[in-house]
């Protein structure tokens, strides 16, 4: 499998491929299992010596191919009890008012997820909230202050079905 790294080098975007082989396969499925293996722990699962498994994983890192290590909370463990998938339209598509948006969006701690799409609407935000005069609020003060707002559908989150963060690499 061949995965496309980009990094952007002086305005420039510099595009490579990154092989992975099985080993490397193997790997990204256990740190997406339990990022909390120890380089041995990994080295042990797929068969490799602790200093060839630590190379590949810092060279994994390097290249982009994993970006960061996280813990995944339990959101209803952490007040998070309300889950709303958010559809923004935006009055104006001009480049400058788009990066605007998105700019503002980034800074509000609500908004988990933000997804410029093609369609009905422009955005799709995923916000998670105490509840619902907690997701009112952001509403109110917060998205519908920011400059260029359209329209905006909420869609709240009765069950979750399926979470999943792992992706499967064949």
């Amino acid at each position: 499998m061949s995965i496309f790294v980009m990094f952007e080098c002086q305005n420039r975007k510099i595009i490579f491929m990154e092989k992975l082989d099985k080993l490397d396969k193997n790997i990204l499925h256990l740190l997406q299992t339990d990022s909390s293996l120890n380089t041995k722990q990994i080295a042990d699962e797929v068969g490799l010596s602790v200093t060839p498994t630590y190379e590949r994983i810092k060279r994994m890192e390097r290249t982009g191919v994993i970006e960061k290590y996280v813990a995944l909370l339990n959101k209803e463990k952490v007040g998070k009890n309300l889950v709303v998938y958010c559809n923004v339209s935006l009055q104006v598509h001009s480049k400058p008012l788009l990066k605007k948006f998105e700019t503002a969006i980034s800074k509000f701690d609500e908004v988990m997820e933000c997804y410029h799409t093609a369609g009905t609407f422009d955005y799709l935000l995923k916000v998670a909230s105490n509840d619902m005069n907690h997701y009112q609020d952001f509403i109110t003060n917060k998205l519908a202050a920011t400059e260029n707002i359209g329209h905006v559908q909420s869609s709240f989150v009765m069950t979750e079905v399926k979470h999943k963060t792992e992706y499967k690499i064949s």
